[in-house]
């Protein structure tokens, strides 16, 4: 998987040879890593293969490979190992980078977009492919989201007459927000066509959080028109009818394939080790009542400080392995059958079950009857 033609580096990203620059074997070492977890953070491991797509375009723009992973703690060996998993704060680390060594390229998260072909995504881009509809696609896309590169949180929602993909991006870091939503946004538009047999889809709009450019060109020519900047929203919206288009690729044995081994992909990144992984266990352990911060510190003999600091030196949250047991034990109690919203909001502590929706929604981009639908029809094959 690695060809190594000194003085110059090459990886393999999705089916291509990928050149990362010239680089002294001499000088490589572990830089510690500076990256720390912000909000936006999506919580599992995910493939190196998007800092090999961002550092390849920080080389194509002038920079140095040592400029592109400053602070990442990563080395041009580790960054041309395919198998390496990264954490997601140190994708965010090499953004931070590019955006700070190349001010004056405003349209860098769409020019990093155009080349998330869906064969970068490994698995979950074949599953996409494999599936029978948009429809079908979307959902197994949304379930599995966190096996991706994006930072978002993206839905699906329809209406009357459209369908909606949204892309929030406002719980990214304000630093990176930008660039984030040009990236994630464009990249499902790459999705898009790719499914689709590189036709484009015919849009009914796009709407964009992001101020109005002085520069609208490079919108333009990727989309054919100008979008609506300075919205409530990022939306790509298209008329429903196309969700349940049947899709030129779609093999019903791969699909369910595919199904299966994201499924074990996505419980092996979300493995937690050293204190994340006792505080996960804790909160599994009482589903029915799930305990607050204080007592699983006192169960584990630490102080509510001493157990932050260690949660933040492992790049996360209480508040995070909160999300992510609630989001478990969510899918569990929707298989298994047998309660209510209401029961299923009361046993994962929240209030209301508006609450409950609003929170599975945000995690798997789908109301939790549709989720449990699809996941079914995915089951079933």
């Amino acid at each position: 998987m690695l060809t190594v033609e000194a003085p110059r580096f090459y990886g393999i990203v999705g089916h291509s040879i990928v050149n990362f620059g010239q680089f002294n074997l001499m000088s490589s070492k572990v830089i510690s890593s500076t990256a720390a977890p912000g909000s936006a953070q999506r919580r599992v491991k995910r493939s190196i293969t998007s800092l090999q797509i961002l550092t390849q375009l920080g080389i194509e723009h002038g920079l140095s490979i040592e400029q592109c992973l400053a602070g990442t703690g990563l080395t041009a060996l580790q960054l041309a190992d395919a198998s390496q998993e990264v954490e997601p704060a140190t994708e965010l680390q090499l953004i931070r980078n590019l955006l700070a060594a190349l001010p004056a390229e405003p349209t860098l998260g769409l020019k990093a977009a155009q080349r998330y072909q869906l064969t970068t995504y490994g698995i979950w881009g074949y599953a996409l492919l494999s599936s029978p509809t948009i429809r079908s696609a979307a959902e197994l896309g949304l379930r599995y989201l966190d096996l991706t590169f994006a930072f978002a949180h993206i839905s699906l929602q329809e209406d009357d007459a459209l369908a909606h993909i949204c892309v929030d991006c406002s719980e990214v870091d304000t630093d990176v927000q930008a660039f984030i939503t040009q990236r994630d946004t464009f990249a499902v538009l790459v999705i898009q066509r790719e499914l689709l047999g590189q036709q484009a889809m015919p849009l009914h709009g796009l709407t964009l959080r992001l101020p109005k450019p002085a520069d609208t060109r490079p919108y333009e020519q990727l989309l054919g028109f100008l979008p609506q900047f300075g919205a409530g929203d990022n939306r790509i919206s298209f008329a429903r009818t196309l969700l349940d288009q049947p899709l030129p690729r779609a093999d019903p044995g791969t699909v369910e394939l595919c199904d299966a081994q994201c499924r074990a992909l996505l419980a092996r990144r979300q493995v937690r080790d050293g204190v994340a992984a006792q505080v996960r266990h804790l909160l599994l352990r009482q589903p029915g009542r799930l305990p607050d911060m204080p007592r699983v510190a006192s169960q584990l003999n630490l102080s509510e400080r001493s157990l932050r600091r260690q949660l933040v030196s492992e790049q996360t949250s209480f508040r995070q392995l909160l999300e992510e047991v609630r989001q478990t034990l969510a899918e569990e109690l929707l298989a298994t059958g047998g309660l209510s919203l209401e029961e299923i909001a009361s046993r994962l502590g929240y209030g209301e079950s508006s609450n409950f929706i609003h929170a599975f929604k945000r995690w798997k981009g789908l109301p939790p009857s549709q989720y449990l639908l699809s996941r079914n029809r995915a089951t079933k094959g």
